[in-house]
């Protein structure tokens, strides 16, 4: 049966055009199990309401952008009937990749037909939701300077990183586990609900987006001279063997800290007060994963 699928396409999302996609659309998509309409968002928060409006009226609800992109179109569909499809078009893309959604546009585009549907666990930060990964201190620190960047991109990333990397101090933190208290400095805070950041650098090698639970990852300060090791343990998935790095798996996680400064979602900054409560949403979010995709 033909089911009607809105694709919401961000066109600034990675930096990348995407004025070739509903061409894209049309000659990948499965005209047999798909009925397209496409739509572009022209600001911030405009997906969310777009998708927001499409829930009763689409079956299928498409994100067409980065990690930010997502999250938006994901938060108006959370808890509905509605399914969500990803063509990932960011920078990093770490929700995509975890669920083994293919990085080339029209394989993408074809696996919303052949890939198979899942029910995957959200969060919320203050009520806010999330699906792939939160944090604060200095990922939320260089999420807050990169927003203020005219260039995206991996590089211009991790340039940036390494620029701020020697000014930033770590920060003492409160944290209250499912009722189990610790008193950590940390260089910076990860919930991982999947085990990547984006660009296949994983943070936490052992989550997963079906278990019910947040991984929380305590990051300590490394030397600079570790960057490049740290880096590679991320892209080999070891990262959870490094001293630098402790995770505790959670599902009602309460944090103080003594300032309030920036926390992301999903890579998208905000600056919040000094309290944080973070929770998990079981089986809240209907998705079409890839082939690849390992539930394990």
């Amino acid at each position: 049966m033909e089911r009607k699928a809105l694709f919401i396409i961000n066109p600034i999302s990675g930096g990348k055009k995407k004025d070739g996609v509903p061409d894209l659309i049309e000659k990948n998509l499965d005209a047999t199990t798909f009925k397209a309409t496409v739509v572009f968002t022209d600001g911030v928060a405009h997906a969310r309401q777009i998708a927001k409006e499409a829930v009763n009226v689409f079956e299928v609800i498409v994100a067409v952008g980065g990690d930010g992109t997502v999250n938006e179109i994901a938060s108006a569909i959370v808890g509905t009937p509605a399914t969500l499809g990803i063509i990932p078009f960011g920078s990093g893309n770490g929700l995509a990749r975890f669920l083994g959604i293919p990085m080339d546009t029209a394989k993408a585009i074809k696996n919303l037909s052949s890939g198979h549907l899942e029910i995957i666990d959200s969060a919320k930060l203050n009520g806010q939701p999330f699906f792939n990964m939160a944090g604060m201190g200095f990922d939320a620190h260089i999420s807050e300077v990169f927003s203020h960047g005219k260039k995206r991109g991996f590089i211009t990333y991790i340039k940036s990183s390494i620029q701020e990397f020697a000014k930033y101090k770590s920060e003492n933190y409160q944290l209250d586990i499912d009722g189990t208290a610790y008193s950590r400095k940390a260089f910076m805070l990860s919930f991982a609900n999947s085990s990547q950041y984006g660009n296949d650098a994983h943070i936490s090698p052992n989550a997963s987006v079906q278990d019910g639970l947040l991984d929380i990852c305590i990051i300590k300060k490394f030397p600079l001279w570790r960057f490049p090791e740290m880096g590679i343990r991320m892209m080999t998935k070891t990262s959870d063997k490094t001293k630098y790095v402790e995770i505790i798996k959670g599902k009602h996680i309460n944090i103080k800290r003594n300032n309030p400064g920036p926390v992301h979602l999903d890579g998208e900054p905000q600056i919040m007060g000094t309290d944080a409560k973070i929770e998990v949403v079981p089986n809240s979010l209907k998705v079409i994963v890839g082939s690849a995709y390992n539930k394990s």
